[in-house]
């Protein structure tokens, strides 16, 4: 199966170099993603310029595909399954939830000239970043890529109930399974509370398990990928 893969904030494909090749070898497709504004040099892209990428990957791709999104790309995932769901066999979430209709994209951090650089690492002290040591600390913060503005404060609209019955894997990293299930209890995760099939897979990792567990999220995204 074709696997989209689209990494969050800041990265671009190549956040996929160590789980594509395991999937790779596990029997699938993947399909790393670098969005408009974050890797092709454009500072005046737009969320739904983002969007577009993703459908234009998904319409070249064979057959049905599994659509991967990490961290504030699991919006663009879900966007993805509400403009096409009859192309999409499943969704796979990393670290994230998507937003709902008429909220913001990504509007996180302060924006400075048009775009919305990495914040460094203070915000993600803790449970985010305990698996990466310093070294990894740098390369990440030295490749990050400014989000334009336009992606960041993009508004979300999502117009087609059939995204609901289009299967998710929630992949918790960072958080557990129950945590992730008291949130969407709260109402927290209105989009995920509507989803007809909903399953949880957890991972030992801190929010980047694409950096410190790849292969393991390779496993984990081609056996959910097989069940599709």
């Amino acid at each position: 199966m074709d696997i989209l893969l689209i990494a969050g904030l800041w990265l671009d494909g190549s956040a996929w170099d160590d789980v594509a090749p395991a999937l790779e070898t596990l029997g699938h497709r993947p399909v790393p993603l670098t969005l408009p504004g974050q890797g092709d040099g454009s500072t005046s892209a737009t969320l739904d310029d983002q969007v577009a990428a993703v459908l234009a990957a998904m319409d070249s791709a064979s057959g049905r595909v599994m659509v991967v999104g990490h961290s504030a790309a699991c919006t663009l995932a879900w966007l993805a399954a509400d403009a096409r769901p009859e192309q999409v066999a499943k969704v796979a979430l990393i670290g994230g939830f998507p937003s709902a209709d008429g909220e913001s994209y990504a509007d996180f951090f302060e924006s400075k000239d048009g775009v919305m650089p990495f914040p460094g690492w203070g915000p993600f002290e803790g449970p985010d970043s305990a698996d990466l040591d310093e070294e990894a600390k740098r390369a990440i913060a030295s490749a990050a890529i400014p989000v334009p503005e336009g992606v960041a404060k993009g508004v979300v609209r999502l117009t087609d109930e059939r995204r609901f019955d289009v299967p998710v894997v929630l992949v918790c990293p960072e958080f557990t399974p129950a945590q992730a299930q008291e949130w969407i209890d709260a109402g927290d995760v209105p989009e995920l509370a509507k989803a007809k099939h909903l399953e949880f897979v957890d991972i030992d990792s801190g929010h980047w398990p694409m950096v410190t567990r790849p292969i393991e999220l390779a496993r984990l995204l081609a056996t959910a990928a097989a069940e599709a």
